[in-house]
């Protein structure tokens, strides 16, 4: 893993984006569940049927890839560059599940958060955070949470905006961390191809060649006009982008929440419940803060708890009546805790609330049940 900082602190007061991309995403949750896979070329998708399969490959490991192999391939030809390959088919619902749970990682770090698909998300981290040295920090963080949670990688794009950010976060894969300051946009971006930034697919580029621009220089170079003409209102923003702006927020998706839950990883596995109920109590402290700041009730308490041996448990109660009190919150996660303490050493707790509904005068104070 590298780390681009060889510049002054920024404190300019600049927006700070970091994106988050899971690296091999679907592939690393199979070569987790299943550890024989480890350092093999896996590619999950469709059966393969000796070359014969008429699927396509939905991802595959880096080791994969040295042959050749890559997303939306005939899952055929894969087979033909590499039969030895360990084909595994798409579960999806693990890799939903799985995707749940680093997503809640990342918005413990955020103040505005966007999940962008089932594997990234980019955020913004909070008005503490004001330097790109210190928003690295932040990454590095977020790298080692879902490592010690989930136990795959990700790689982390650091930059002034969306655009640099995800351009930053594919620089160095897999678990990498690469950071973009405003003064370094251009000499980052005019080197690379011009496929490399996001949007422009094999088409365009192929386009752009025939007019003499492969790097993303010669784009930014090209007159705007000859774009325009060419790519209409596209050329105009390819131009924009290869100047490396980018002007979108970062914007959480307008769809109701769900669900809010905060979960940590003891720096070494206890089985002390002091220690653990202590921890407990301050993520169900977090979860109550975020409870008041969005205005939200709840009526579902879920306790999540994973042992020394990665084996995972959920347990879960149903209040009678809604409300955000955080003694509720503790004492329904204490209740559901006992049943796993003196079994095995506990690795990681969480807590969340669920059957969420916004905040009214209705009586939110329990207290038998």
């Amino acid at each position: 893993m590298m780390l681009a900082l060889n510049q002054p602190t920024n404190r300019t007061g600049k927006q700070i984006v970091l994106h988050v991309d899971m690296d091999s995403f679907f592939a690393s949750v199979e070569v987790r569940e299943k550890p024989e896979l480890k350092g093999l070329p896996v590619v999950v998708g469709s059966d393969p049927k000796g070359g014969k399969g008429r699927g396509v490959v939905s991802t595959c490991s880096y080791e994969a890839r040295k042959y050749g192999i890559h997303s939306a391939m005939p899952v055929s030809q894969a087979y033909k560059l590499c039969p030895d390959a360990a084909f595994v088919p798409v579960n999806m619902k693990l890799y939903a599940q799985v995707s749940g749970n680093v997503m809640e990682i990342m918005k413990v770090f955020a103040e505005k958060f966007q999940q962008y698909s089932v594997d990234e998300a980019f955020l913004v981290p909070g008005p503490e955070i004001k330097s790109f040295e210190e928003a690295a920090i932040i990454g590095l963080r977020i790298k080692d949470e879902i490592l010690k949670q989930e136990r795959i990688t990700c790689s982390v794009g650091v930059g002034p905006n969306k655009l640099i950010a995800k351009i930053g976060s594919k620089f160095q894969k897999p678990d990498g961390l690469t950071v973009i300051r405003p003064e370094d946009v251009q000499e980052f971006l005019y080197p690379l191809n011009v496929s490399k930034i996001p949007g422009i697919g094999g088409k365009t580029t192929e386009a752009l060649k025939l007019m003499g621009i492969t790097k993303v220089e010669e784009l930014a170079n090209c007159d705007v006009q000859r774009l325009s003409e060419r790519f209409g209102k596209m050329g105009l923003w390819m131009k924009q982008v290869s100047h490396g702006l980018d002007f979108s927020e970062v914007k959480e998706w307008e769809e109701a929440v769900k669900s809010i839950s905060r979960s940590g990883t003891f720096a070494e596995d206890t089985n002390d419940p002091v220690k653990i109920a202590g921890f407990l109590e301050l993520l169900a402290e977090s979860v109550h803060r975020a409870l008041l700041r969005d205005g939200f009730l709840f009526k579902i308490v879920t306790l999540r708890v994973r042992y020394e041996d990665f084996s995972t448990y959920t347990r879960s109660k149903t209040i009678p009546v809604c409300t955000s009190d955080i003694f509720v919150i503790k004492r329904v996660s204490m209740q559901l805790l006992a049943e796993f303490i003196g079994k095995q050493k506990i690795r990681l707790v969480g807590v969340g609330v669920s059957r969420l509904r916004e905040r009214d005068t209705r009586q939110t104070k329990i207290t038998d049940f």
